[in-house]
C-alpha cells in the first residue's frame, strides 16, 4: 500500500513538473567524431539517458584531428537501437523518453573532410542544413551545439546563414545559437570565433588538452576519492549486468567520457544554469574575457592563434570537500583544499557520476526497487534581498524524496559566483534551516548560496537549489 501511494505522489508531481518544464527544455544538436575514440561512444549512451530532459535536435556525424577522412553515423544509429530496447523500461520511471524511431531520424552526417577543407562555397552536408532548418524554426529557445570533434559542420552554417541571409536575419539567428566545444579538434573553432565575434561561445582553446577543463571528468586526482571513474566502477554500474545500453558502453581508451562535459550543464538539476556558465554547474564553470595565448602554440596538432575577441573560457574555482564524519555532525570539511581551472568540473563528479549509473539502473529495474532524486523546495525564493547586518533565514524544509528516503542537507557558500568574494557560509551546515548574520557592506553585493539535498538511496543521489543573495547597505 505505501508503494502504490508513493508511485502516485511521484507521477502526480513528475506529470506537473514535465508540463512546467516542457518549453524550458535544453534543444541541443550534437557534432560528433564518433568511433575516433570509445569516448563519443560512451558520452552517447550518457545522453541517451537524459533524453527525456533534454531536447536532442540533432546527432551528426563529424570529423576532427583524429578522424580526418570520414564519419561514421552508423555507430551512432547502433547506439540509439540499443537505448530503444530498454526504452520502456525508463519510462516506469520518468515521462517522456523519445522513441528510437524519432532520434533515428535526427542522426545526419557532416562532409567526410577535415576542418576548414569543409566550408565555403558548395560545401554543405546534411549536417550543416540541418542546424540551419533547425534555427529557422519558430522556437525561440536557444539552440546549444555540442562539439565533441571538429567543429567545421557547424562554421558551413554559419557561412551559408551569413552568405544568403539579410544581416538582420543572420545576426537573429546566430544569436539563438549557444557553443560549448570539447577544445579545438580542427582548424574551424577559431575561423569561428573570430568572423562572428558576437557568437556564444565555450571553449577550453586549442589542442592542448593540458590547458582545458573538460578533463576533469576523468583526472584522478591526489587526496580525493577516484572510485566513480575507475574501470571497476564503470563495470559493475554501467556496463555489466544493465542492460543492451550497458552492453554498448566501451572500456576507456584514452579517457572515460572527455565529450560528456559539452552537455552536463543542460541537465536540470537546480544548479545548472546553462545562460550564465559564470555560476558553474556540472559542466564546469567559465568566465567570459580573452585569453592569453599558450606558449604550446600548436599542442595536439591544432595551430592556435591570439583570439580576437572574449570568450568563455576557464576559471578558478577553491574547493574543500566535504566528507562522511562517523561521530557527531554527519560531514565535516576535509583537511585538504584544491585550487585551479578542474576543480569547477570535479567538484561534482561523484553527484553526475550517481546520477549516470541509478538512470543505468532505470534500464532494468522497477521503479520500487530504484532510486530517484530528492526534490528540493524552498519555502521562500530563490533570490532574496537583505540589508547588511541582519539575519537571514533560509529553509528548506518542504524538501521531500519521491521514494521516500532519508534526506540530507548541505548549504554552502560559491564566493567565486557573485561579487561578495567571502563566504557567507564559513561552518558547516547541515540541517533543512539555516539562519545567517549577514556581514555589513558598504555597496550593494551579491552572493550566491547552494543548498545539496541528498537522499540515502543507492546509489546516492543529489539535486540542488541556488540562491542569490542581494546584499545592500
Amino acid at each position: 500500500m505505501k508503494t502504490k501511494w508513493l508511485l502516485i505522489i511521484y507521477f502526480v508531481v513528475s506529470y506537473q513538473y514535465l508540463i512546467a518544464q516542457e518549453n524550458q527544455k535544453n534543444r541541443v544538436i550534437v557534432l560528433t567524431d564518433i568511433e575516433a575514440d570509445p569516448d563519443d561512444t560512451q558520452s552517447l549512451v550518457r545522453l541517451l539517458l537524459y533524453s527525456n530532459q533534454i531536447d536532442i535536435k540533432g546527432l551528426v556525424a563529424t570529423t576532427s584531428i583524429h578522424k580526418k577522412s570520414s564519419v561514421e553515423p552508423l555507430s551512432i544509429r547502433r547506439v540509439i537501437d540499443r537505448y530503444g530496447k530498454v526504452r520502456q523500461n525508463l519510462l516506469k520511471h520518468e515521462s517522456g523518453f523519445p522513441n528510437a524511431k524519432e532520434l533515428q531520424e535526427l542522426v545526419k552526417e557532416g562532409l567526410s573532410v577535415y576542418g576548414l577543407e569543409g566550408v565555403g562555397e558548395g560545401k554543405d552536408s546534411e549536417g550543416s542544413n540541418w542546424i540551419i532548418k533547425i534555427l529557422e524554426e519558430g522556437d525561440e529557445r536557444p539552440l546549444w551545439i555540442s562539439v565533441w570533434g571538429g567543429a567545421n559542420t557547424l562554421a558551413q552554417a554559419l557561412y551559408k546563414i551569413d552568405k544568403t541571409k539579410a544581416k538582420k536575419e543572420a545576426k537573429r539567428l546566430i544569436s539563438k545559437l549557444r557553443v560549448y566545444t570539447i577544445s579545438d579538434q580542427d582548424d574551424a573553432g577559431f575561423w569561428i570565433r573570430d568572423k562572428f565575434p558576437y557568437l556564444f561561445y565555450i571553449v577550453s582553446p586549442g589542442g592542448d588538452y593540458d590547458e582545458a577543463t573538460w578533463p576533469a571528468i576523468n583526472q584522478i586526482i591526489k587526496g580525493i576519492d577516484n572510485e566513480v571513474v575507475s574501470n571497476k566502477w564503470i563495470a559493475e554500474n554501467i556496463q555489466q549486468g544493465h542492460g543492451a545500453l550497458g552492453s554498448v558502453y566501451p572500456d576507456v581508451m584514452w579517457g572515460l567520457e572527455g565529450d560528456t562535459p559539452a552537455f552536463l550543464l543542460l541537465i536540470p538539476n537546480g544548479l545548472n544554469e546553462p545562460e550564465h556558465p559564470n555560476w558553474g554547474g556540472w559542466g564546469g564553470r567559465y568566465e567570459l574575457y580573452k585569453p592569453e595565448l599558450s606558449a604550446n602554440e600548436n599542442n595536439g596538432g591544432i595551430l592556435r592563434k591570439p583570439e580576437t575577441r572574449m570568450i568563455w573560457t576557464n576559471a578558478v574555482d577553491k574547493y574543500t570537500p566535504y566528507v562522511y564524519n562517523p561521530y557527531g555532525r554527519a560531514v565535516k570539511k576535509d583537511d585538504v583544499s584544491f585550487e585551479d581551472f578542474r576543480v569547477t568540473l570535479w567538484r561534482w563528479r561523484e553527484d553526475f557520476q550517481n546520477d549516470f549509473a541509478a538512470r543505468m539502473d532505470w534500464c532494468i529495474k522497477s521503479y520500487e526497487t530504484a532510486n530517484h532524486p530528492p526534490v528540493p523546495v524552498l519555502t521562500h525564493s530563490n533570490e532574496l534581498t537583505i540589508k547588511s547586518g541582519q539575519w537571514l533565514a533560509l529553509d528548506a524544509s518542504g524538501s521531500y524524496d519521491p521514494d521516500g528516503d532519508n534526506l540530507s542537507y548541505l548549504w554552502y557558500s560559491y564566493p567565486e559566483v557573485g561579487s561578495y568574494k567571502e563566504p557567507l557560509i564559513k561552518d558547516v551546515e547541515i540541517g533543512y534551516r539555516v539562519y545567517l548574520l549577514v556581514p555589513k557592506v558598504k555597496k550593494s553585493e551579491t552572493a550566491h548560496i547552494i543548498l545539496k539535498v541528498t537522499d540515502k538511496g543507492t546509489p546516492r543521489l543529489s539535486r540542488y537549489e541556488r540562491m542569490i543573495i542581494n546584499l545592500v547597505p
